[in-house]
């Protein structure tokens, strides 16, 4: 399946900014960004404090509200905790689990992210999953790039069972926040491989038969949306966006002016008519 069968997904983590004032401004600005949401899926991310704020001032566009995190627990004694049952109850339909800086600073193991997955899909959120190399990982090699991934990605899929509510962001570590953005015909590569484990693991499936099982495979090989995240920006959007296996991006803080955010998501839109 060509990459234009696949609906383009452009999403901005907020990470921890924003202030009332702030967000004020941005979601006026979003709500005059013109864009076909038959062709792309926008969405943003901010913090959890904001999330009904920021769904009622974008509440009249076409913009997805997304949360940057969900609770590996439901609801109960978890002291400062989001349970998926209550992002539901709010009117949230996606989340971003194990972000980088999840993993990094807030304990997201690979343990952690596979139990969220599944706490999340189970209340009918979908799922944008995050992954991705450090920069000693990259020194190492393509192959240590390879196993860190795979393993990552492996933990994702362990859980999952409707992929059509998913979404696998790669972000290398080494390139977010950074300003180093990863190579396009590298983060290709990195996304193809990615592609070609998802195929590998849906066709390893002992529940059905080994044809069915390779059908569904492709499918969902082909189907899947995998985006990049990196220091993306509107100078290099368009070029990453060429690659065949990159389905749009993840954006950290591009995605804080409308300007520059509506730039990407034009650049995304474009290369489908190129």
């Amino acid at each position: 399946m060509a990459q234009a069968l696949r609906k383009y997904c452009v999403g901005g983590n907020w990470k921890c900014n924003g202030t009332l004032a702030s967000l004020e401004q941005l979601a006026g600005g979003l709500c005059s960004m013109k864009f076909n949401p038959d062709q792309v899926d926008v969405m943003v991310a901010p913090v959890s404090i904001h999330l009904p704020f920021v769904q009622n001032r974008l509440q009249d566009s076409k913009v997805k509200i997304v949360s940057q995190n969900v609770s590996a627990t439901g609801t109960g004694a978890y002291t400062g905790e989001i349970a998926a049952e209550q992002l539901k109850d709010l009117g949230i339909q996606w989340t971003i689990i194990g972000h980088s800086e999840r993993r990094k600073f807030y304990g997201d193991t690979d343990a952690v992210v596979s139990t969220k997955i599944q706490r999340a899909e189970g209340c009918g959120l979908g799922i944008i999953a995050c992954l991705g190399e450090t920069l000693d990982d990259r020194k190492q090699g393509e192959d240590k790039v390879n196993e860190v991934c795979h393993r990552q990605l492996r933990a994702i899929l362990q859980n999952v069972k409707n992929f059509d509510q998913l979404v696998i962001a790669y972000e290398p570590v080494w390139a977010i926040g950074t300003g180093e953005t990863c190579p396009p015909d590298q983060a290709q590569k990195c996304i193809a491989s990615l592609r070609t484990f998802l195929k590998k693991f849906v066709s390893s499936s002992k529940d059905i038969s080994p044809e069915e099982a390779s059908t569904k495979a492709n499918k969902i090989a082909n189907e899947t949306r995998i985006i990049y995240g990196g220091s993306v920006k509107p100078a290099n959007a368009q070029e990453l966006i060429q690659q065949p296996d990159i389905d749009g991006f993840l954006v950290g803080g591009a995605s804080l002016k409308a300007d520059s955010f509506g730039a990407i998501i034009s650049a995304v839109e474009a290369s489908r008519s190129s």
